[in-house]
Protein backbone atom coordinates (compact mmCIF):
# COMPACT_ATOMS: atom_id res chain seq x y z
CA UNK A 1 0.00 0.00 0.00
CA UNK A 2 2.94 2.34 0.34
CA UNK A 3 3.78 2.37 -3.35
CA UNK A 4 0.80 4.41 -4.65
CA UNK A 5 1.46 7.12 -2.06
CA UNK A 6 5.09 7.36 -3.11
CA UNK A 7 4.07 7.56 -6.76
CA UNK A 8 1.60 10.34 -5.97
CA UNK A 9 4.22 12.36 -4.06
CA UNK A 10 6.78 11.86 -6.82
CA UNK A 11 4.29 13.05 -9.43
CA UNK A 12 3.48 16.14 -7.35
CA UNK A 13 7.19 16.90 -7.00
CA UNK A 14 7.65 16.61 -10.79
CA UNK A 15 4.73 18.98 -11.37
CA UNK A 16 6.16 21.49 -8.91
CA UNK A 17 9.60 21.34 -10.52
CA UNK A 18 8.07 21.80 -13.97
CA UNK A 19 6.10 24.82 -12.76
CA UNK A 20 9.04 26.40 -10.94
CA UNK A 21 11.38 25.91 -13.89
CA UNK A 22 9.38 28.64 -15.64
CA UNK A 23 9.04 30.92 -12.61
CA UNK A 24 11.61 32.79 -10.56
CA UNK A 25 11.06 35.50 -7.97
CA UNK A 26 13.26 38.57 -8.00
CA UNK A 27 13.51 41.70 -5.90
CA UNK A 28 11.23 43.56 -8.35
CA UNK A 29 8.73 40.69 -8.73
CA UNK A 30 8.93 38.15 -5.89
CA UNK A 31 7.19 34.80 -6.11
CA UNK A 32 3.80 34.28 -4.42
CA UNK A 33 3.73 30.58 -3.66
CA UNK A 34 0.81 28.56 -2.33
CA UNK A 35 0.82 25.38 -0.25
CA UNK A 36 -2.40 23.47 0.20
CA UNK A 37 -2.70 20.74 2.79
CA UNK A 38 -5.77 18.68 3.47
CA UNK A 39 -6.98 21.07 6.15
CA UNK A 40 -5.13 24.38 5.71
CA UNK A 41 -3.79 26.92 3.20
CA UNK A 42 -0.47 28.74 3.34
CA UNK A 43 0.88 31.51 1.11
CA UNK A 44 4.30 33.17 1.02
CA UNK A 45 5.92 35.96 -0.95
CA UNK A 46 9.54 34.92 -1.57
CA UNK A 47 12.51 36.73 -3.09
CA UNK A 48 14.42 33.88 -4.76
CA UNK A 49 17.56 35.95 -5.30
CA UNK A 50 18.16 36.29 -1.57
CA UNK A 51 16.08 33.32 -0.40
CA UNK A 52 14.09 35.51 2.01
CA UNK A 53 10.39 35.33 2.78
CA UNK A 54 8.94 38.84 2.57
CA UNK A 55 5.38 38.05 3.68
CA UNK A 56 3.48 34.96 4.80
CA UNK A 57 -0.06 34.07 5.78
CA UNK A 58 -2.04 30.97 6.68
CA UNK A 59 -5.50 30.02 7.85
CA UNK A 60 -4.33 28.37 11.05
CA UNK A 61 -5.80 31.12 13.25
CA UNK A 62 -8.99 31.91 11.35
CA UNK A 63 -10.13 28.47 10.17
CA UNK A 64 -13.01 28.06 12.63
CA UNK A 65 -16.37 27.50 11.00
CA UNK A 66 -15.47 29.03 7.65
CA UNK A 67 -15.73 27.08 4.42
CA UNK A 68 -12.47 26.19 2.64
CA UNK A 69 -12.90 28.74 -0.18
CA UNK A 70 -13.71 31.54 2.26
CA UNK A 71 -10.69 30.65 4.36
CA UNK A 72 -8.43 30.59 1.27
CA UNK A 73 -9.72 34.02 0.24
CA UNK A 74 -8.84 35.39 3.67
CA UNK A 75 -5.30 33.98 3.29
CA UNK A 76 -4.97 35.67 -0.12
CA UNK A 77 -6.09 39.03 1.19
CA UNK A 78 -3.88 38.74 4.27
CA UNK A 79 -0.72 37.86 2.31
CA UNK A 80 -1.43 40.72 -0.11
CA UNK A 81 -1.76 43.19 2.75
CA UNK A 82 1.49 41.99 4.32
CA UNK A 83 3.28 42.13 0.95
CA UNK A 84 2.09 45.68 0.33
CA UNK A 85 3.30 46.63 3.81
CA UNK A 86 6.71 45.21 2.84
CA UNK A 87 6.71 47.35 -0.31
CA UNK A 88 5.76 44.67 -2.84
CA UNK A 89 3.06 45.39 -5.43
CA UNK A 90 3.97 43.04 -8.30
CA UNK A 91 4.48 39.30 -7.88
CA UNK A 92 4.75 36.11 -9.92
CA UNK A 93 2.13 33.52 -8.94
CA UNK A 94 3.48 30.03 -8.23
CA UNK A 95 0.74 27.43 -8.00
CA UNK A 96 3.26 24.63 -7.32
CA UNK A 97 1.94 21.15 -8.13
CA UNK A 98 -1.70 22.23 -7.75
CA UNK A 99 -4.21 23.06 -10.45
CA UNK A 100 -5.33 26.69 -10.68
CA UNK A 101 -8.75 25.77 -9.33
CA UNK A 102 -10.65 25.86 -6.07
CA UNK A 103 -8.69 27.03 -3.03
CA UNK A 104 -5.57 27.92 -5.05
CA UNK A 105 -7.64 30.10 -7.36
CA UNK A 106 -9.40 31.69 -4.36
CA UNK A 107 -6.03 32.76 -2.90
CA UNK A 108 -5.00 34.29 -6.24
CA UNK A 109 -8.27 36.14 -6.81
CA UNK A 110 -8.27 37.57 -3.27
CA UNK A 111 -4.64 38.66 -3.58
CA UNK A 112 -5.43 40.44 -6.85
CA UNK A 113 -8.47 42.10 -5.30
CA UNK A 114 -6.31 43.28 -2.39
CA UNK A 115 -3.92 45.05 -4.76
CA UNK A 116 -1.21 42.62 -5.87
CA UNK A 117 -0.48 42.57 -9.60
CA UNK A 118 0.24 39.30 -11.42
Amino acid sequence: MLKPILKKRAAAKRRAIRTRAKISGSAERPRLTVFRSGAHMYAQVINDETGKTLAAASDLKNKGDKKPLESAAIVGAEVAAKAKAAGVTKVVFDRGPYLYHGRVEAVAVAARAAGLEF
